[in-house]
């Protein structure tokens, strides 16, 4: 019985410390993305086109290891993306939609806002723009405009 007090004791300390090391590594790959871009720029000004390729090639080694962690993060913290069945607006049907769609507003209203988004580790928006969920997707909508600025399909299970 102590073993196992011990045990849960040891696990509930460890939890934390794991998904803050996960959040952290997460925060270092997009620093390393901003730098690869910020080299690529470098090289583009001042380079040849075989320096220009290569921090090219930097860039998108970078991104896959972004997108590696990510879903390492989603598999391992996935009771946060399994949400409730999402219920739309009367008469809605999921249809996929693309950067610079147009939303009713009703799609982004209180219900389907993200209070939260950093719970689901989306970057913080200011302004108009908001984070809204729509099916299992996540968008960033200007609710001045409606317009959508950025998609993640997928999002929730």
């Amino acid at each position: 019985m102590r073993k196992l007090i011990i045990a849960g004791l040891m696990a509930a300390t460890l939890a934390p410390a794991m998904a803050s090391a996960q959040s952290g590594e997460l925060r270092r790959d997009r620093q390393d993305i901003r730098e690869q871009q910020r080299d690529v720029r470098d090289a583009q000004r001042n380079g040849s086109r075989r320096d220009v390729r290569g921090e090219r090639r930097d860039v998108r080694e970078a991104r896959r290891e972004y997108r590696e962690d990510w879903q390492d993060y989603r598999r391992s913290h996935g009771d946060v993306f399994r949400q409730r069945a999402y219920v739309g607006p009367r008469g809605w049907t999921y249809r996929p939609v693309v950067v610079g769609h147009r939303l009713q507003s009703n799609f982004y209203g209180s219900r389907y806002v993200i209070a939260d988004p950093y719970r689901y580790r989306l970057r913080a928006v200011s302004g108009p723009s908001r984070w809204v969920r729509y099916g299992n997707d996540v968008l960033l909508v200007n609710v001045r405009t409606g317009r959508v600025l950025e998609v993640n399909r997928g999002f929730f299970f």
